[in-house]
């Protein structure tokens, strides 16, 4: 094994909650949750959800838990650490190349909040307009070919400037700081969506599940939403968890994260999704649902311009903060594994990421007839993104934490040298050996059939 180095850590228990949360909670819990319980059924979905979140994503979470804090590397090193067959240093920098190639599309959507919330902070919202312009001028700024540009570069700079800052002062003190805002902010929006006249089949829509809805499709999709959300093989976690004291304790952080994530998607949607069906929009679905359909809502609103004002704030929080989660995974292995200094390597990340990001926007107007499998560019990098990469690497994440770290490391780990966690270890590790990799491969090859 390689000689320890000294690295950041993370200051205190909250600080581990609160950036590991923000990673989970981010455009996949404000953005992508609502719209993906608006297309797949509903509660059903949610149910479906749940049920993957507790039996398949809390143990992938505890297994980069584990391996993170074990290896104290970055993601290329932490594979890299037990795994000396050439396959496992694949699997490290497939950890790194996933949030890489993730940030290439996010960040156009990071830029769509950016956009949004100017217009948000100009009153731009009419209450003149009807639903129709509302989603004619979100079209129409997507397919620019030169603001939508603008406005990822300035998502972009946001990230890099916070994660150029370091581990305490700027990852975690930007989760600190703006977690607990985040939260207050989609609250008060949830509330005040409560008091609006005819909300109620929105929340019906929510909590009252119909069954009948429930198919492979929205199975997989449910699957794919919750690794999404939790930020699943895509060495997020594993990053972060390699800043975390030896002192914490695994399973009650990673299960507080997840519960975390949930309530935060689940007053999302009621944030959303309740205001949707009141005005009547409930036919709106995919990703413009955000950007089209609570504008229009918001004009209608009493107080809808500052309302619309706290949702696009709350909304480019949420980005940021899994933005700046995934960019750290791609900076730590620069700065760990190729000797590059930290401020270097935002800069060099940023003007490749940025180039990438040009193609993803574009594909909206100017590229909209590049096709790859069917899609857009933009849609091919989300597609890949839930129904390979995540699958992929959660999979062998599982493998690799079960097999090649084994039982003894992980025990060790788990139980912090066997002082806590004990009678729970075993039914853990049972589960992260054995089924784990079993249910995914299934998910997986049901993917692709």
């Amino acid at each position: 094994m390689e000689k320890q180095v000294s690295r950041d850590k993370f200051s205190n228990k909250f600080a581990v909650l609160m950036t590991m949360a923000g990673s989970a909670v981010g455009l996949g819990n404000l953005w992508r949750f609502p719209y993906m319980v608006s297309t797949y059924g509903g509660a059903a979905f949610i149910v479906l959800y749940v049920l993957f979140m507790v039996i398949l994503c809390l143990p992938i979470l505890i297994s980069e838990f584990v391996i993170g804090r074990r290896t104290q590397k970055n993601a290329y090193g932490a594979f890299r650490y037990f795994g000396h067959n050439p396959f496992w240093r694949f699997v490290g920098f497939l950890s790194v190349f996933t949030p890489f190639f993730i940030l290439c599309y996010y960040s156009v959507v990071g830029g769509w909040s950016i956009e949004y919330l100017f217009k948000s902070l100009t009153f731009s919202f009419s209450s003149s307009t009807s639903a129709e312009s509302m989603s004619n001028m979100f079209g129409d700024f997507v397919s620019s070919p030169y603001k939508p540009i603008f406005f990822t570069a300035f998502f972009l700079l946001l990230t890099a400037g916070v994660v150029m800052a370091g581990v305490r002062k700027g990852i975690e003190l930007f989760g600190k700081v703006m977690m607990p805002l985040l939260f207050v902010m989609v609250v008060i929006i949830a509330v005040y969506v409560a008091f609006l006249p005819d909300s109620g089949e929105g929340y019906r829509y929510l909590f009252v599940p119909d069954f009948s809805k429930i198919n492979a499709r929205v199975c997989l999709a449910a699957l794919g939403q919750s690794f999404f959300s939790l930020s699943l093989g895509c060495g997020t976690m594993l990053t972060y968890a390699s800043y975390v004291s030896k002192k914490e304790n695994i399973a009650s952080a990673s299960l507080g994260i997840a519960i975390s994530d949930f309530v935060f998607a689940i007053i999302a949607s009621c944030a959303i999704l309740p205001a949707v069906f009141a005005f009547e929009l409930g036919d709106k679905q995919g990703p413009g649902l955000v950007f089209e359909a609570l504008p229009f809502i918001f004009s209608k609103m009493a107080f809808g311009g500052v309302i619309a004002i706290v949702f696009f704030i709350a909304l480019l929080v949420a980005a940021l903060t899994s933005s700046i989660s995934m960019l750290e995974v791609v900076i730590a292995y620069l700065v760990e594994e190729k000797g590059m200094k930290r401020r270097n390597a935002c800069i060099a990340s940023f003007g490749i990421i940025f180039v990438i990001s040009i193609f993803c926007s574009l594909s909206f107007g100017t590229l909209s007839h590049i096709k790859l499998m069917g899609l857009n560019i933009f849609d091919f990098f989300d597609a890949v993104t839930a129904n390979v990469l995540f699958v992929v690497g959660s999979l062998l994440t599982v493998m690799y934490c079960g097999w090649v770290v084994g039982r003894k490391n992980f025990y060790d780990e788990f139980t912090n040298g066997g002082q806590i966690n004990q009678k729970l270890y075993r039914v853990v590790f049972f589960f992260i050996r054995y089924m784990a990799p079993v249910v995914i491969s299934l998910v997986f090859i049901g993917n692709c059939l």
